[in-house]
Order: structure tokens, then C-alpha cells, then sequence
């Protein structure tokens, strides 16, 4: 099983992102992670999916996204020919004289500490996937209270969008 990173852009319109959903629930494709935000343009969304299957599923699943309703276009991007990133909030435990300690490693990483409190802090981190599993792993030994993901998002390298224009 490979790593596929599919890009679908979608009028922004209530029900979208349910039936995209079901397609692959239906079919039993796993979503590994899921980003979704509304584009440059208020009427179009983009939905970034990360699903694990081999190339021959990833072809089929396009091709059926492709035949819904409010989608505009489909593109896998591949690991070579994308910019990915992905944002974390990492809640880590800390005793006062530790904090000098983890905000130096945060600096390295080139991440934010949001909020401290007397027992926690709570950083901000984004990059790629590997980047931020890395830095929760350094992080273990203080003690992870929380951790929440965002998902990958994507961008095509260059300077060519994948949108097709559409007229409304």
C-alpha cells in the first residue's frame, strides 16, 4: 500500500465534503487524513485527502470522485511534485525547570509555544508529517498530554495552479 495524496477542488456547497465521504466509506477506502478549506475564491473549496491503498484504487477513486456532483477537479499529487504541510497543537507536561529546556528544542524545530500554564505548554508546530511525529517523540519523555492534527494539505510545486475555470 502507497501513500496517495489526492486534491479535489468542489463548489462550496452544503453536502459536498458528506457525499465525497461516502463515496469512500461505500467503497471501503480508509481516508488516513482529511484538510478542508474554502479557496482564493469563496465559491470553491479545496479538499485535500491522504488515503493508502495501491496505484490501481487510487486511479478508481479519482475517477469515481470525478463523476460527482460540485467537483470541479481531481488531482493526485505526487511526493515529488508537491509542497506538504500539516499543522499540530502539541500540549507537553512541564515542571518550571524544564521549561528552558523544551523552549530551546521548540526553537530548533521552528515552532511557537501558544500558552503556558503552571504545568503545561502548549506548541504550535508546522511541517511535514515526519517533521512533527519527530518532535513528539523528543517531546515523550516530559510527558504528551494532548496532541491534534490538522491533516495534510498540499500544494502543486510551480507556478500552475490545478484549477480549471469555471463559469457561473
Amino acid at each position: 500500500m502507497n501513500r496517495h495524496i489526492i486534491s479535489i477542488l468542489v463548489d462550496n456547497n452544503a453536502g459536498v465534503l458528506s457525499r465525497i465521504c461516502g463515496l469512500f466509506s461505500r467503497r471501503g477506502y480508509n481516508i488516513a487524513t482529511l484538510s478542508v478549506g474554502v479557496t482564493e475564491d469563496e465559491k470553491i473549496s479545496r479538499i485535500t485527502i491522504q488515503v493508502h491503498c495501491d496505484d490501481l484504487t487510487i486511479e478508481q477513486i479519482i475517477k469515481q470522485v470525478e463523476k460527482l456532483i460540485d467537483v470541479i477537479r481531481v488531482v493526485e499529487i505526487k511526493t515529488d511534485r508537491g509542497v506538504f504541510r500539516e499543522l499540530a497543537l502539541i500540549k507537553v507536561s512541564v515542571k518550571p525547570n524544564q521549561r528552558s529546556e523544551i523552549a530551546s528544542m521548540v526553537d530548533i524545530y521552528r515552532a511557537n509555544i501558544v500558552d503556558v500554564s503552571n504545568g503545561a505548554l502548549t506548541i504550535e508546530m508546522t511541517g511535514k508529517p515526519s517533521k512533527i511525529e519527530a518532535f513528539i517523540a523528543l517531546m515523550e519523555p516530559y510527558g504528551v498530554k494532548e496532541v491534534v492534527r490538522t491533516g495534510l494539505t498540499a500544494l502543486c510545486r510551480g507556478e500552475n495552479p490545478i484549477k480549471k475555470v469555471r463559469e457561473y
